[in-house]
């Protein structure tokens, strides 16, 4: 029976928020540089290395206001082809992300970093935009990441000068300490009452449509729709990608994504593979975390997923980026990961960039950035019996045996002095990853806005048609 604790403002403590190793870190110069960067030399600079894209289109999707999807951190992958055509792909964008306990501070005189950036730019204008049609508190809800969880939490309180109720919401929790009341979130004290809330900052991330509902009167940072729309959910987001890149056609932009196969039975997946050229990725749609994602390139790999059980129906499979030996070929020829530079002892990993941005009067900023390294270094030839998700996961969730999660920071590469150069990147890597951000978040926030009628209610019946998977439909709390 967990209940929901207040923070006061005055609360905050650096050494909760961040991990230790990010804790004393010293921002990389050309990080620094690139997040202060004004909008009109990062147009021009894209613009300038790609003249097919109009400046002015470009400041226009820069500086798009979102009205579901506000706050997003989108995975990137850095890949190469043969031809030596380097670009970021777009691996899923992510609603709610964690990354502020692994940024460096900009500013060592701004202790709260980035944690009051989202606060003050995003979540604070939500609720001043217009009238909050629920008297309450202020609330942090989550399900995981308790680190930064309570991290806003404290912000929130210093940023109001209020009390904020802080309260886990967990997926399989018998009596948890948060309920909706005819729209209205509520979170239960130690002595059992229960206090309405008017607005809620929220860090669910298993699930949510499951326990928050599409419709609420308490204002929620980002609503479930933001979810359902490609922010968890990445059959819809697969989609939305698709949708935009043909609004995009003749721009010069278009989202980077692997080529993905939708709406894919379980008995399909074995032909959709073959089609690959025997290596691609199957992705459960709902999953997050790094769970439910398999990386196939052997037979005996697709025979172990094929005989696992699934509580959903529909399933994506992507074209495979490796090693260039044992890449998928795909529509866009046979891609491969740049991959770290290499260690003393000759050794690229694979790794990833997580892009941090948020919704502001200013259009979508970046908030901040880490990377994140595969445990085994990639091999040119993959041996009998190695496990490939190895090589290229890059996610640090673990689950541990009660239930709750960890991250191993050993693979966590700071935007810091020392981890930054290990990357391989540039500045104008770090332009692209952002561009591809934005243009990943506006078209989920697109298709949102697509799914929610002239009455503010939620099309279930173009969502069915989008996403007819009845398990997950059954989940969804209206």
């Amino acid at each position: 029976m967990p209940n929901a604790i207040f923070v006061e403002p005055g609360q905050f403590e650096g050494h909760r928020h961040w991990y230790d190793k990010a804790l004393n870190a010293t921002i990389h110069p050309m990080v620094n540089y690139f997040l202060n960067l004004s909008r009109d030399r990062i147009v021009n600079r894209y613009c300038h290395l790609h003249p097919m894209v109009s400046a002015e289109y470009l400041h226009e999707l820069l500086n798009y206001s979102c009205k579901y999807f506000q706050w997003a951190g989108a995975d990137l992958i850095n890949v190469t082809s043969a031809g030596g055509k380097r670009q970021m792909v777009v691996i899923e964008n992510n609603s709610c992300p964690s990354g502020q306990k692994s940024m460096p501070l900009l500013d060592d005189h701004k202790e709260q970093g980035s944690y009051r950036l989202l606060i003050e730019r995003t979540f604070k204008p939500m609720l001043s935009k217009k009238r909050t049609p629920v008297k309450g508190d202020l609330a942090v809800i989550y399900d995981k990441n308790p680190m930064e969880a309570s991290g806003y939490a404290e912000v929130i309180a210093d940023v109001f000068g209020e009390k904020v109720w802080y309260a886990s919401f967990h997926q399989d929790a018998q009596d948890p300490g948060v309920r909706f009341t005819e729209g209205v979130l509520e979170v239960r004290d130690d002595a059992g009452e229960w206090h309405p809330i008017r607005a809620a900052f929220r860090y669910v991330t298993q699930r949510p449509w499951s326990r928050i509902p599409l419709h609420t009167k308490t204002r929620i940072l980002n609503p479930t729709v933001a979810c359902l729309a490609g922010g968890r959910n990445k059959m819809v987001a697969a989609k939305a990608y698709d949708f935009f890149n043909g609004k995009l056609e003749g721009s010069g932009l278009k989202i980077n994504v692997p080529q993905t196969i939708m709406d894919v039975s379980k008995n399909e997946i074995p032909l959709y593979v073959a089609q690959f050229g025997g290596q691609a990725v199957i992705k459960v749609p709902y999953s997050n975390a790094g769970q439910g994602v398999f990386t196939i390139v052997s037979e005996q790999e697709l025979e172990e997923f094929m005989d696992m059980d699934f509580t959903y129906d529909r399933f994506i499979v992507q074209s495979l980026i490796g090693n260039y030996q044992w890449s998928s070929i795909s529509s866009a020829g046979r891609l491969y990961h740049v991959g770290t530079i290499p260690n003393s002892k000759g050794n690229t990993f694979v790794a990833d960039l997580r892009m941090m941005i948020s919704s502001t009067k200013e259009g979508l900023l970046p908030l901040c950035v880490y990377a994140r390294r595969a445990a085994k270094p990639l091999e040119n030839e993959i041996s009998e019996g190695k496990a490939s998700w190895d090589m290229l996961g890059t996610n640090l969730s673990i689950k541990n045996e009660d239930g709750t999660w960890g991250s191993d920071t050993n693979r966590l590469l700071l935007m810091d002095r020392r981890d930054f150069n290990k990357l391989g990147i540039g500045l104008d890597d770090m332009i692209e990853a952002y561009i591809q951000t934005v243009l990943s978040t506006v078209a989920i926030d697109e298709m949102a806005k697509t799914l929610i009628n002239k009455q503010g209610r939620f099309r279930m019946r173009l969502f069915r048609s989008l996403n007819d998977d009845e398990a997950l439909l059954n989940e969804i709390l209206v």
